[in-house]
């Protein structure tokens, strides 16, 4: 699922999406509830219809800045900043709902706290009692049935918390399940076991989402593990920079051995940039700064990354994922 935190991802929009083949897009609840304000967006008939997208949307409740601005954080909920004018804002398990539903996203995210790794235990214990208070609170307050409601699960990378924070997570019968505060500092290695931990506790029925993780390699260890939704801003971040995703690894565009190259970034992509444009034609935008060169490798990267979730999709059907498995992993393990 593409990021556009503040109602766009960068440099794309609503055609865009589509074309690239996301259904899901994702808005940030912290940064649109400050600019524009839910209200506007509600007045606009939601988050969709404001940005000219008409597949679904996805809001994250704020969560990842408890965790990224270092806001004050109690029991009954958190003050955060503006980064906008420094001005405070107070946010509850319950305004998160309120103001969604004004946002008017497709699925909704419960408001969490995500702890950063390493943490000593009694912090992650502490953010996991949190999550699932808050979780209680933000399941009474849900009112929309045209909304989706998804819980998640913390717990760091203890297996057992996991687990704990799971099973207490899935008593509240949520549309679906995140899975939060990975890829915040641990290793993958680490990462993996956390997660199987929780996965074994999430029902098969209902969507598994892994949040903010979006390396192929990860990607596809997941998958193996039961996860069904991803969202990342690595793909458009490394496109901004210079950096496309390809069958063979990261190619950097700037390199100077690609100034006379005809061929595309990837021969194997289907996007519409491996389709029209050269290598040495997208290096010659980037060095002159031409941001052209920015939005076509974010298309490129997101694209791909779209594409390899596809084959991955499609090799469980037709029971080839093993094999797929192993080519990503020779790549990017």
């Amino acid at each position: 699922m593409p990021v556009g935190t503040r109602g766009a991802v960068k440099y794309l929009d609503a055609s865009d999406y589509q074309g690239i083949g996301a259904q899901i897009v994702l808005g940030n609840t912290y940064h649109l509830m400050l600019r524009p304000g839910a209200d506007l967006i509600e007045h606009f008939g939601g988050l969709g219809r404001f940005a000219g997208w008409s597949g679904l949307t996805l809001t994250d409740s704020g969560g990842f800045q408890v965790f990224s601005l270092d806001p004050k954080v109690d029991d009954e909920g958190v003050t955060f900043k503006s980064v906008y004018d420094g001005s405070a804002h107070r946010f509850t398990p319950e305004s998160a709902i309120a103001v969604q539903e004004a946002i008017g996203a497709d699925i909704q995210m419960v408001l969490d706290v995500c702890p950063p790794l390493p943490s000593e235990p009694e912090v992650i214990r502490a953010a996991l009692e949190r999550t699932s208070a808050w979780a209680e609170r933000a399941v009474s307050q849900h009112r929309r049935t045209d909304q989706s409601l998804f819980g998640i699960v913390q717990g760091g990378i203890s297996e057992s918390m996991r687990a704990e924070s799971a099973r207490r997570t899935v008593a509240l019968n949520f549309d679906g399940y995140g899975i939060g505060g990975l890829s915040v500092g641990e290793t993958r290695q680490e990462m993996l076991p956390a997660l199987a931990s929780a996965i074994a506790e999430l029902p098969e029925n209902r969507p598994r989402y892994l949040m903010g993780v979006g390396d192929p390699a990860s990607l596809v260890e997941a998958v193996a593990l039961g996860v069904d939704q991803f969202d990342c801003v690595m793909q458009t971040r490394l496109g901004r920079h210079g950096t496309a995703l390809t069958s063979g690894g990261r190619w950097q565009v700037k390199a100077a051995a690609h100034t006379r190259s005809d061929d595309p970034i990837d021969s194997t992509c289907d996007c519409q940039v491996c389709a029209r444009f050269s290598r040495g034609y997208l290096r010659h935008l980037f060095r002159v700064g031409e941001p052209t060169a920015s939005r076509l490798l974010s298309i490129h990267n997101l694209r791909w990354t779209i594409a390899l979730v596809e084959k991955m999709r499609a090799s469980i059907i037709d029971g080839s994922f093993e094999t797929v498995r192993g080519e990503i992993l020779s790549v990017w393990s």
